[in-house]
């Protein structure tokens, strides 16, 4: 949630902020939060005054009454009127705060300084690892389906297109992949791993910043208002909500796996052959909680340990630093770790590394304390996908297929899927 004091203070360094972002509507929102705010602050001090005045009145009515007995007719009336003046500012106060806090729920966090100006097309490709084969061979799902790793067909039948099931030694990699790294970062990389909810309250999915304003790309469950997770960023950053955690044990690390469901997947009917984009899909998520001195830093952290997965599969990939206007909603900044598929020749993301500054913290209200005694400040929140399996499996299919049709895993993965090939049936 963006800081209204820094919006009170600084209000043309929020603006010019936010306005990279390219989203004209934000500015017309942060005109009706500032006249909100004026108003806000108006009827505070207003209140203030008319409380003062009363708690003076009292104690005059207490020198009248010890004189006279009681208050006069005029006095009781002009002490009445008082009172409903009072009232009625006060529930004027608190519509007020109700629709600034509702609006202020809708405003994106500001890029930091780093992030470069413009949309997607001035995204910056700041490394590459490995070295990308040239484009050519049999997309993915055609490896997959010569396999019998993956039946598109049957997914579709059981619960419509973008839910692939995985078959056999399929469903054998899913599990290798993700045995392999919750193993890496718990026991090389110090996260300590959770097994959170797949489902949340509303509450948790606002907390990160996925509701209100992408509702409708959420699947949600009624009577009970429960959402199916998109990411488990969403349980897991919530796991602090509401906590004053002790300075000295940050910065502190989580990581989880869980399934992610996402409605918009595969929207307009774009990439939505094979693994690219499907509405169910298997993560291992990474979730940082750090002060803001050290949350840079983290962020540097956080992405190497993101980029070693793909390191130890042999897989090609480069690390993209997005511009402002092709931020998410919550984010400061975003590094994408997009990995080489030469079957569909493109770059695919497989992972965001992103840090959030306050503005999660501000809307989950998760807060440290320094030093004993010492004023407490939010936190900064910061994750990535460490990684998340639908197009890194793609891009290991497409990458390590041999001539013979088989596909040879690389040396970390043998342990976790017992084997260091697929082959066709009856071959290898």
């Amino acid at each position: 949630m963006i800081d209204l004091k820094l919006l009170r203070a600084s209000p043309d360094l929020v603006r010019s902020a936010l306005a990279r972002r390219g989203d004209a509507s934000v500015t017309k929102l942060l005109d009706e939060l500032e006249a909100l705010d004026i108003r806000r602050r108006a009827l505070t001090g207003q209140l203030d005054q008319l409380k003062a005045e009363r708690n003076e009145f009292a104690k005059a009515d207490a020198q009248l009454v010890k004189q006279h007995g009681k208050l006069s007719p005029e006095v009781v009336e002009q002490r009445r009127q008082h009172g409903q003046r009072i009232t009625a500012l006060e529930h004027e106060l608190r519509n007020i705060e109700s629709v600034l806090d509702a609006k202020a729920l809708f405003v994106p966090n500001p890029p930091l300084p780093e992030v470069p100006d413009g949309d997607a097309r001035r995204n910056k490709v700041m490394r590459t690892w490995g070295e990308a084969a040239p484009v050519g061979g049999p997309p993915h799902w055609e490896i997959a389906e010569q396999l019998g790793l993956v039946d598109f067909v049957r997914g579709a039948k059981l619960a419509g297109s973008g839910f692939p099931v995985f078959v056999g030694h399929g469903a054998r990699l899913v599990r290798a992949l993700i045995n392999f790294m919750l193993d890496l970062h718990a026991r090389e990389h110090g996260y300590v791993e959770v097994e959170p909810p797949f489902l949340v309250r509303r509450e948790i999915m606002q907390g990160t910043g996925q509701l209100p304003k992408f509702e409708a790309d959420a699947y949600r469950t009624d009577p009970d208002d429960l959402f199916l997770i998109p990411t488990a960023e969403v349980p897991v950053t919530n796991l602090l909500r509401d906590e004053v955690v002790d300075g000295a044990t940050l910065p502190r690390g989580y990581v989880a796996y869980t399934p992610c469901f996402r409605r918009e997947a595969g929207a307009a009917g774009k990439d939505t052959r094979g693994l690219l984009r499907v509405h169910q899909f298997d993560k291992v998520e990474l979730v940082r909680f750090s002060r803001a001195a050290e949350s840079a830093a983290e962020h540097e952290r956080l992405t190497d340990h993101a980029e070693e997965v793909l390191r130890r599969l042999a897989l090609p990939y480069r690390v993209v630093l997005l511009a402002a206007g092709d931020l998410g909603f919550a984010s400061a900044k975003t590094y994408d770790l997009e990995v080489w598929a030469p079957g569909v020749g493109a770059w695919l993301e497989c992972s965001s590394s992103s840090t959030f500054t306050d503005f999660q913290a501000r809307r989950a209200n998760i807060r440290c304390r320094p030093q004993p005694g010492g004023k407490v400040e939010f936190v900064h929140t910061l994750n990535a996908s460490g990684v998340a399996l639908p197009r890194t499996i793609a891009a290991l299919l497409e990458t390590h297929r041999q001539p013979d049709g088989a596909v040879v895993l690389p040396p970390a993965l043998v342990p976790y899927a017992g084997t260091d090939r697929l082959a066709p049936a009856g071959g290898g």
